[in-house]
C-alpha cells in the first residue's frame, strides 16, 4: 500500500514538473529551448501541445528552417489531432507559403485529405465533397508526376460517386412523391452529368415513367408533344436496354401513349372537318 501510494505521488510530482517546465518554457524568450520542446513534444505522440510552442517560432521567425518546420508540424498536429478543418487550412498555407520545400508535396496531398476526411455522407450537403474533389485536382495539376496520383484518382471516383449517389436518390425521391415534371428534369440531368452511371438504366426507367405521367396529366395544348417526347424516349430505352426488367411496364405506357395519341389525331381531324 505504501508503495503504491509513493508511486502515484510520484508520478504527480512528474506531472506537475513537467506542466510547469512546459509553461515556463512557452512564457520565456529562449527560442531554441522552446523548438526543442516542442519537437520532443510532437515526436513523444504530444502533438497537440507543441502547436503553442510551434507557433512563436514561426511568428518570431517564420523565412527560416526552424519557421518551415514549425509551420508544416502546426498543420499535422491538427492534422492527427483530426482537426481536418484547422489541419487543412495550415497544410494548404504551407504549400504556398513554402512552396519550393520538399515538405510541400506532403502537404498538399494532408490539405486535401482533410476535405476529404470533411465530406459527409451522401444523404447530406456535398459542397465539401465537390471541394474535396477539387483540391485533390489541383495537387495532380501541380504534381503530376507524384507517387499518390493512382490513390487521389481512386478517391477522386470514390467521391464522384458519393455525388452521383445523392443525385439518383434526388431522382427517386421526385419519382415517388408524383413529382412527374422534377422527376423528369433531374433524370435528363443526371444522364447529362453522369452518362457512364451504373444506375443509368433504372434512371432511364424513371424518365419514361414519369414523362408518361406528366403527358398524361398535362393541360391540352401541351399533351401531343409530351406525348411525342415519351414515345421518343421510350424507344431509346428499348434500342439501349433491349434485355430489361422494366420492359413490360413500359411497353404498357407505350401502349397507352399511342392510344391517345390516336385519340388526339382524331380529334384534331374532326375540327378540320
Amino acid at each position: 500500500m505504501k508503495y503504491h501510494i509513493s508511486f502515484t505521488l510520484l508520478i504527480f510530482i512528474l506531472v506537475i514538473s513537467a506542466c510547469s517546465g512546459y509553461n515556463k518554457t512557452l512564457k520565456s524568450d529562449n527560442y531554441e529551448a522552446k523548438f526543442d520542446m516542442a519537437n520532443n513534444l510532437y515526436d513523444q505522440g504530444s502533438e497537440l501541445r507543441s502547436i503553442a510552442l510551434y507557433e512563436q517560432i514561426y511568428q518570431r521567425m517564420p523565412k527560416t528552417g526552424e519557421g518551415e518546420v514549425s509551420y508544416f508540424r502546426i498543420g499535422k498536429a491538427y492534422y492527427i489531432g483530426g482537426d481536418y478543418y484547422m489541419a487543412g487550412y495550415y497544410l494548404g498555407q504551407f504549400a504556398q507559403r513554402f512552396a519550393s520545400s520538399p515538405k510541400a508535396e506532403d502537404a498538399l496531398f494532408l490539405s486535401a485529405m482533410c476535405s476529404v476526411s470533411n465530406s459527409p455522407e451522401s444523404s447530406l450537403d456535398q459542397n465539401e465533397t465537390e471541394l474535396a474533389i477539387n483540391d485533390l485536382q489541383q495537387f495532380i495539376y501541380r504534381f503530376p508526376n507524384s507517387t499518390l496520383i493512382d490513390s487521389c484518382n481512386s478517391i477522386i471516383d470514390r467521391l464522384r460517386f458519393k455525388l452521383e449517389l445523392k443525385e439518383f436518390n434526388a431522382v427517386k425521391i421526385y419519382s415517388k412523391t408524383s413529382g412527374y415534371r422534377a422527376a423528369v428534369s433531374s433524370a435528363l440531368t443526371f444522364m447529362d452529368d453522369f452518362p457512364m452511371s451504373g444506375f443509368k438504366e433504372e434512371i432511364s426507367f424513371i424518365l419514361v415513367k414519369n414523362s408518361y405521367l406528366l403527358s398524361k396529366n398535362s393541360v391540352e395544348n401541351k399533351k401531343m408533344q409530351r406525348i411525342v417526347e415519351t414515345i421518343e424516349r421510350y424507344n431509346t430505352f428499348v434500342a439501349e436496354f433491349p434485355e430489361s426488367k422494366f420492359h413490360n411496364a413500359l411497353l404498357n405506357f407505350y401502349s397507352q401513349l399511342e392510344n391517345l395519341k390516336a385519340e388526339l389525331e382524331e380529334g384534331e381531324n374532326d375540327e378540320y372537318k
